[in-house]
């Protein structure tokens, strides 16, 4: 009788603490990060959108590439898309000012200024008058709510 059936617990065993190890998979995300943040300052957000989801696909818990995403999407039209990645990045990081500052300018192209008005409270709290409040602000008096 073969002895395989015996060692099949130890061998699974084995093979789920496998992915428990770091894994270098060779992607440098801070260059991508950066190659993003060029693609952005050019207003080629396609661009950015491509290289962030690969940075988020090797660092799911990257609120900046995730907050990163959210605006590039936002710029590209897609509002729905950007709430989502506002959200996520503020999961992960419930005080990140980027993420405040720019989910609250969405929420001011949606319609929904008391949404922002909110978010310009938190960054002051967070903050006081960092330059994410000062662009919230403004933009919510270029609004004129």
């Amino acid at each position: 009788m073969s002895s395989l059936p015996l060692m099949l617990p130890t061998l699974m065993m084995a093979l789920w603490a496998v992915p428990a190890f770091a894994v270098d998979t060779g992607v440098d995300t801070d260059a991508m990060m950066g190659k993003a943040r060029d693609a952005i300052a050019a207003e080629d957000f396609s661009a950015a959108i491509a290289t962030l989801t690969e940075v988020v696909a090797e660092e799911p818990s990257n609120a900046d590439a995730l907050n990163l995403l959210g605006y590039s999407s936002r710029k590209s039209g897609d509002l729905e898309g950007a709430a989502k990645f506002y959200d996520a990045a503020l999961t992960i990081n419930p005080d990140h000012l980027g993420a405040l500052e720019y989910q609250g300018e969405l929420f001011l192209m949606t319609g929904n200024a008391d949404a922002a008005k909110a978010n310009l409270a938190l960054l002051m709290e967070k903050c006081g008058s960092c330059e994410e409040y000062e662009d919230l602000s403004k933009a919510i008096a270029d609004a004129g709510v």
